[in-house]
C-alpha cells in the first residue's frame, strides 16, 4: 500500500500573530513552524501502516524552500520520502489541484490529509482533492481500518459517529481522534540524522491558477475589562445583560 499524507507548514499556535502590508499579508517574523496538528495525526496513522502492514509513506507540501524544515520534521518521524511542490500555498483550490497531480504520478492508494489547517482554516483541500482524483472519500475521519483494498473508517457528524464500509483508493480528511495524543512522535536523534539521507524531491508545480485572494485580515478585538456584580444586586446584572451584553 502507497500513502501520501499531505503536510501543511502552519505557525505554531503559541506564537503573537500580525499583519504587513496594510494588514494584506501575515508577518512571518519571529514565528515558529510547526506540523499542522491535523497533519500530524494522519502521519501518525500512517505509521502504523507502516509498521504494522509494510506501506510505504511519502509526505507531500505545497509551499516554497522556507517549508523544507517540516518536511524534515515528518521524515524523521518515519515518513520514506517527502515531495514538495514548488508554489505558495495560498489557495485551497490551486493546493488541491498540485496535490492531486502528486497523486496521479504517485499511483498511491492511501491519500491521509488533515480536515483544515489550523491557519486559514478553510476545510477545503481533502474534499476537492478526492474530487479531481475519483478518489473515495472520508472526512472528519477518527479511525481508520485498511485490510487489502477495504477500509473501515469512523468519522464524527452532529451528535454522534458514523463507521463507513468503504475501499481504496481513498482519501481521508484526518483530524484530533485519528490516533491518541500519547501516540504522537517526537522524531529522536536517530531519526533526525536518517531525515538527513532520505529524499526530498521538488517539483515544478502544474500552474494552476488561484481561485481566491485574501483581500484584508483583522484580528479579533479585545476582550473587555471584566465587570463585577454584586451577589445581592440582580436589578444591575439583569440591567446589563440587556442593555451592554444584549443577550436577554
Amino acid at each position: 500500500m502507497k500513502i501520501l499524507v499531505c503536510i501543511s507548514h502552519v505557525p505554531d499556535t503559541t506564537s503573537k500573530i500580525n499583519f504587513t502590508n496594510e494588514d494584506t499579508e501575515f508577518d512571518t517574523n519571529g514565528v515558529q513552524y510547526v506540523i499542522n496538528p491535523n497533519d500530524e495525526f494522519g502521519l501518525t496513522r500512517a505509521m502504523y501502516f507502516k509498521e504494522k502492514q509494510g506501506a510505504s509513506v511519502t509526505v507531500v507540501n505545497v509551499g516554497g524552500a522556507e517549508t523544507e524544515p517540516t518536511l524534515r520534521k515528518a521524515l524523521a518521524i518515519g515518513a520514506d520520502d517527502a515531495i514538495r511542490v514548488n508554489v505558495a500555498a495560498t489557495d485551497g483550490f490551486a493546493v488541491a489541484k498540485e496535490l492531486a497531480q502528486v497523486v496521479k504520478n504517485g499511483g498511491y492508494d492511501l491519500v491521509i490529509a488533515g480536515k483544515e489547517s489550523l491557519d486559514y482554516n478553510g476545510g477545503m483541500v481533502p474534499g476537492m482533492l478526492a474530487n479531481f482524483t475519483d478518489f473515495n472519500f472520508v472526512n472528519s475521519c477518527i479511525n481508520l481500518e485498511v485490510d487489502g483494498n477495504s477500509a473501515k473508517a469512523t468519522r464524527e457528524i452532529d451528535g454522534g459517529k458514523e463507521t463507513i464500509a468503504t475501499s481504496l483508493p481513498l482519501v481521508v480528511g484526518s483530524q484530533k481522534g485519528l490516533v491518541e495524543e500519547s501516540e504522537l512522535r517526537i522524531p529522536n536523534m536517530r531519526g533526525i540524522m536518517m531525515a538527513r539521507k532520505k529524499p526530498l524531491q521538488v517539483v515544478d508545480p502544474a500552474g494552476e491558477v488561484n481561485q481566491t485572494k485574501a483581500v484584508k485580515f483583522e484580528k479579533p478585538l479585545p476582550k473587555s475589562a471584566v465587570k463585577l456584580v454584586d451577589a445581592e444586586n440582580l436589578d444591575q446584572l439583569i440591567d446589563l445583560l440587556h442593555n451592554e451584553a444584549k443577550v436577554i
